[in-house]
């Protein structure tokens, strides 16, 4: 009986731990921050296409940017995604007037989205890169709880942070730092408003209508494709002092809601900024690129936030005689979520310094995290 038990206890292991990967149907190709929506659960490919899935795992969505979404009815260790539209010359080109959109759902963003007190289990990773090299990796499990799910100006401007978002960090999978005289950092102040106002889509969505609305600006919005009465636009705004902005989103007609935004900031025309860290180097500062994204899914009829992402790119620092090129990526992606009250978290993290620099709260739940290849050699670096 005893063997029984430890048959049945690897293979419910094995059925755990099984991944499937997300594949391009056309070229075979990994599609990477694919999204699998799993009846209690949430997950996003890695860059290699892969993420951990229950292999008793059935009737779940998987989709894409740029790809149509998939109802998977039963388990299956490699899904092909098929392109949303194949050649630009196949689709009639559609002007969309994106003020007018991204403006209705500002105005209507409370009514559209959720705005009660909620919790989630989430995992937490950021990457920092110098001159190419990967320096530092961290990855945890953490609760976050959001008062109202968007961001409260009010709040911010007066630093307020624990009224807008708590977070409690748990489990700490990875976490390495290469320490190298070869490696330049540099710290300016301590958590903006603007730092918090990243995690909330109402944010960006101002600062994107702010730059539409500037003095000179152009902008432009066509629509690429539509699928169940989903849209996909992209558009353009060029702003005058020295900012170029690209993105793409979908929009859902029925609920008139954004479902997915990405905005990638060219700032490379941008004067060189002359900087002091907080430790006293001055060093000259120019910006790169600096890529947002956020997804939202529909669950139980609420429009609830599935993954925020920050990334920047080819941002440079000139210290002495040396040039740093940096970049680096800060996500969040919200597995679970329960509805909550006003009380928040005990203990929770202290936003006036380094997240990673918080003592976890260690609890029963152990998170599976699939590394990419790049990580893992990065984890095993001595």
């Amino acid at each position: 009986m005893k063997r029984i038990s430890i048959i049945f206890l690897i293979f419910s292991t094995f059925l755990y731990s099984q991944k499937i990967q997300i594949v391009d149907a056309e070229n075979g190709k990994p599609i990477g921050n694919a999204r699998i929506v799993l009846p209690d659960q949430l997950l996003y490919t890695n860059e290699d296409g892969f993420t951990p899935v229950d292999g008793n795992s059935k009737d779940f969505e998987v989709s894409a940017s740029g790809f149509k979404k998939e109802k998977i009815k039963n388990f299956n260790s490699v899904i092909k995604l098929q392109p949303a539209f194949k050649e630009i010359e196949e689709v009639k080109i559609v002007s969309v007037d994106i003020k007018k959109l991204l403006d209705d759902v500002f105005k209507n963003y409370q009514k559209r989205y959720y705005e009660e007190p909620s919790m989630y289990d989430v995992v937490m990773k950021q990457k920092s890169f110098d001159n190419g090299k990967l320096h530092f990796m961290a990855i945890s499990e953490a609760k976050l709880w959001s008062k109202c799910n968007w961001y409260n100006y009010k709040d911010g401007y007066n630093k307020r942070f624990d009224d807008i978002l708590q977070l409690q960090l748990n489990n700490v999978k990875y976490l390495k730092i290469i320490k190298s005289d070869s490696i330049f950092t540099a710290t300016e102040d301590k958590f903006s408003h603007e730092q918090m106002g990243n995690y909330f889509f109402n944010y960006e969505l101002n600062r994107t209508l702010m730059f539409i609305k500037s003095s000179q600006a152009k902008y432009s919005g066509v629509l690429i494709s539509e699928e169940d009465g989903e849209q996909l636009i992209s558009f353009k705004i060029k702003v005058q002092r020295g900012i170029n902005i690209e993105g793409s989103l979908k929009y859902n007609k029925t609920d008139k809601v954004i479902t997915y935004f990405q905005t990638i900031y060219a700032m490379d025309d941008l004067p060189v900024e002359k900087k002091v860290a907080t430790d006293g180097r001055a060093f000259d500062y120019k910006y790169g690129n600096a890529t947002i994204t956020y997804d939202f899914y529909k669950k139980d009829g609420l429009y609830l936030p599935a993954l925020n992402r920050y990334e920047t790119d080819n941002y440079t620092m000139f210290y002495k005689d040396e040039t740093h090129v940096k970049k680096s990526m800060r996500e969040i992606v919200y597995n679970t979520f329960t509805k909550s009250d006003h009380k928040g978290l005990t203990p929770k993290v202290d936003f006036a310094k380094s997240i990673w620099l918080n003592v976890p709260v260690k609890d029963n739940k152990e998170i599976t995290v699939l590394l990419s290849e790049e990580e893992q050699e990065f984890i095993n670096q001595k």
